[in-house]
């Protein structure tokens, strides 16, 4: 169950990832609902959306990175 959780905020954070307030508002969302190590591997996903988006950085201050 958690495992689905992980692999649908992935879908949502793709698809809203054309604005920075949205995704930031799911990535909020996720920090509250994944385990640490899914929020580990999430990180690194947002890493590469940041990389073709880079204005989404604002949002990692919600992971504690």
């Amino acid at each position: 169950m958690a495992r689905a959780m992980y692999e649908y905020t992935k879908i949502v954070l793709s698809k809203v990832s054309f604005d920075a307030t949205l995704f930031c508002k799911e990535v909020q969302k996720a920090a509250r609902r994944l385990l640490p190590y899914e929020l580990e591997e999430l990180k690194i996903f947002i890493q590469t959306l940041i990389n073709q988006n880079p204005e989404l950085n604002q949002c990692l201050i919600y992971l504690k990175v």
